[in-house]
């Protein structure tokens, strides 16, 4: 008998919106590029706004893959945010009291990313930090985990993997 698999819950901060991440998350790491830094700003600045960016800029994110995750409640909540309307992601956020909860895509990856700041227990640990051309503070990283300045190859491998077992059924 195999173990059962592990349930990650995640919450808006009024506590309204619920997601259920099941399984090992595929990857977790925190992300500088220009399109999180900007949304995260926008989204920080709309009324009582939880925190999106790390004090050095970053998201933290944890991608599941999207047959894995599933909102359990508030699903009518989720209003999508886009930097420009020909994008294919959307930050989703709880229009309850202004939470940004996820990444979505219109088309493409088969994940989803999370914001790790949404966890109701521990979260996943960090593996890495990447797009960091675009990070612009100056403070120090706030541990010795590894940084790259694109997205390096061992997440693509990450996700590459992930994708031959759902199409392999595991």
């Amino acid at each position: 008998m195999s173990a059962p698999e592990p349930t990650h819950l995640l919450r808006c901060t009024c506590g309204a919106v619920e997601c259920v991440g099941r399984g090992k998350p595929i990857s977790t790491a925190v992300c500088y590029c220009d399109d999180c830094q900007a949304a995260g700003l926008q989204i920080e600045a709309l009324p009582g706004a939880a925190p999106v960016l790390d004090p050095d800029g970053g998201t933290a994110l944890t991608l599941f893959r999207a047959n894995r995750f599933v909102v359990v409640r508030g699903a009518e909540k989720l209003v999508p945010h886009k930097l420009r309307a020909d994008t294919i992601t959307s930050r989703m956020v709880a229009s309850c009291c202004n939470t940004a909860m996820l990444l979505s895509f219109d088309k493409g990856p088969h994940w989803v990313s999370v914001l790790c700041n949404r966890f109701a227990g521990d979260q996943p640990p960090i593996q890495f930090r990447h797009m960091t051309k675009y990070r612009t503070s100056h403070l120090p990283y706030p541990d010795e985990i590894r940084t790259y300045s694109k997205f390096p190859v061992r997440f693509l491998g990450l996700v590459l993997r992930d994708r031959i077992a759902m199409a392999l059924g595991r």
